[in-house]
């Protein structure tokens, strides 16, 4: 042999080693798609038949190839003439055909697959055969409608949808979830939870985490979450969550993508529920305290059970004082002058004078009078109905004693209580510079204005340790309460005072307002039965509970309406 012919032989040798190489590395590729394969040469013989098409119809890789098209076994004869016409086609025109076709397995079933051809070229451009790729026609819907639901999740559904990754950072989000977390879409990819949410973080990711070990839990959780803000601080919200482990479809072993978060923002029917529910539990004590009092023999008794009863669930401490005030005359035989000083000399004369200036009319100008009805302990000038202007109650309160709600004004009034606006005279008052002022103003001074009322202490409920409310022996001695106290505020204006040491709670805030260690909320309620004012009811909070809103203030003027007719049924309004 020479050496040419040795050289020829090893090249040969070669090429058809890298041809071996090369059927076998395509024939791997063949049998590892997901999707079924079938190749034809130009005369329509079988040249591939990968794994996939021998799991869908049953025929294995020795049977199918060779056969020449697939009337007859894979396909009915009725069949095949439009898939051969199909194939054809697909050899003619350039790029992919899709098609729908009915196969038949090997068992004699029917198969609806979803077919992509496209023909195959040698070397010149030579059409060399067909390829057909397919897969049943249900899975590849059930993957198109996978890749709709999810795409609509992400842009028109009402719920919001975060898919947070293994590593608890948002990956996705929707436009409805970017709204409810108060940034953009883009801003939210990537970062920490607790970037975003200033409360509740440690809920979510807990959450998230079980998810991500145990799977979805077997019902939805109500999560209360604040937002981060730099502003000011943002009140909570209520989400109402459920959780999905995503796994990955392509590994043999789950492994987990994440955890998509789907929640909805239920705060206002939560927050309604509460308060519904809230209504029905004190309309439910009520109910009970007046059962209660029913049995006791002794009225003073009674209120002492009403007051208990309003504790529960509503505050920490109640106290009752009592004005030192003459004993009311029967019912039906009220003195003149007394019927006329508390139907209209409260009302009206006083706070004639608190208006117009008690030396001379027009010397102090108009004062900020206060109508009767809630009012916020604020301190400064003007806080209570009968102060004159730049004569307040008391300043000690300051900005700190405004209503938790917001809806206090700087001056201890409130909008929605009928508290006229300063500088203005009270209905049915003449005006500055009239005649008539001189007439009134001299009838308005032969009424001394009362002082500051004596309270004193008839009843108080246990501030170290729990147990009944006590009755307080008749000493006769006023509580030291200071000048402007809200209790003071609650009796001159018949009404209602809200209070709060604010978010600081300075120290000795409750002890300059003679109130339990640990007080930071106040509210007193003026006692009224049969048309006179007996005294201040007095209930107090904790730092543990929120300040007094206007729904408590309307259930302690409840409270408060029984426990005035208890004691005045006991008289004890004489002390």
């Amino acid at each position: 042999m020479t050496a040419s012919s040795a050289s020829s032989a090893s090249s040969a040798a070669r090429c058809s080693a890298d041809e071996t190489d090369d059927s076998g590395l395509l024939a791997a590729l063949l049998d590892g798609m997901d999707a079924a394969l079938v190749a034809f040469a130009a005369d329509g013989t079988v040249t591939h038949w990968n794994h996939e098409a021998e799991r869908i119809l049953g025929w294995t890789t020795t049977e199918a190839v060779g056969r020449t098209g697939l009337a007859g076994w894979a396909v009915r004869k009725e069949d095949a003439d439009e898939i051969d016409a199909a194939l054809a086609a697909a050899m003619r025109s350039p790029g992919r055909q899709v098609q729908e076709f009915a196969l038949l397995t090997k068992d004699g079933h029917r198969v609806l697959v979803r077919t992509q051809a496209s023909a195959v070229r040698g070397p010149g451009g030579r059409v060399a055969g067909v390829y057909c790729a397919f897969s049943e026609v249900h899975t590849q819907l059930d993957l198109e409608r996978s890749i709709a639901l999810s795409e609509a999740l992400f842009e028109d559904a009402s719920w919001g949808v975060v898919l947070i990754d293994a590593d608890l950072r948002p990956a996705v989000v929707n436009a409805h979830a970017a709204r409810a977390l108060g940034v953009g879409r883009t801003a939210l990819l990537g970062r920490p939870l607790g970037e975003l949410l200033a409360q509740g973080v440690e809920e979510v990711e807990c959450a998230l985490q079980h998810v991500l070990a145990e799977g979805a839990p077997p019902a939805v959780a109500e999560l209360w979450v604040t937002l981060r803000s730099e502003e000011a601080e943002l009140p909570r919200r209520c989400w109402r969550s459920g959780f999905v482990r995503l796994a990955s479809p392509l590994a043999e072993e789950p492994v987990p993508l994440g955890v998509a978060w789907l929640f909805q923002d239920v705060t206002d029917t939560k927050r309604a529920e509460q308060d519904s529910s809230l209504l029905r539990f004190r309309a439910h004590q009520l109910h009970r305290a007046g059962r209660a009092a029913a049995d006791c023999p002794d009225p003073a008794e009674a209120a002492a059970v009403h007051l208990d009863f309003a504790l529960a669930g509503f505050a920490d401490h109640g106290l009752v004082d009592l004005a030192m005030t003459p004993a009311p005359k029967p019912y039906g035989a009220v003195a003149e002058s007394d019927a006329f000083d508390d139907a209209y000399g409260d009302t009206y004369g006083h706070a004639y004078e608190d208006t117009y200036g008690d030396a001379e009319y027009g010397a102090a100008g108009y004062g900020d009078a206060q109508g009767a009805g809630e009012a916020d302990d604020a301190g400064g000038a003007g806080a209570g109905a009968g102060a004159g202007a730049g004569a307040g109650a008391g300043g000690e309160g300051g900005a700190a004693d405004e209503a938790a709600d917001g809806s206090g004004t700087s001056d201890g009034s409130d909008a929605s209580d009928g508290s006229l606006p300063a500088g203005s005279p009270p209905s049915g008052f003449p005006s500055a510079g009239s005649p008539a002022a001189a007439v009134t103003r001299v009838d308005a001074g032969r009424r001394p204005r009362r002082g500051a009322p004596r309270l004193v202490r008839a009843l108080a409920s246990p501030a170290g340790s729990p147990g009944p409310s006590k009755t307080l022996p008749a000493t006769g001695i006023p509580t030291p309460y200071v000048p402007g106290h809200p209790a003071f505020q609650a009796y001159e204006r018949r009404g209602s005072v809200r209070t709060s040491a604010g978010p600081a709670s300075p120290e000795g805030w409750a002890a300059a307002r003679n109130w339990p260690d640990g007080t930071v909320h106040g509210l007193c309620v003026v006692l009224r039965s049969r048309g006179r004012t007996l005294g201040v009811a007095t209930f107090l909070r904790a730092p543990a509970r929120r300040p007094f809103d206007r729904a408590d203030a309307d259930y302690a003027e409840e409270v408060a309406a029984r426990i005035a007719t208890a004691l005045d049924l006991a008289g004890a309004a004489s002390l």
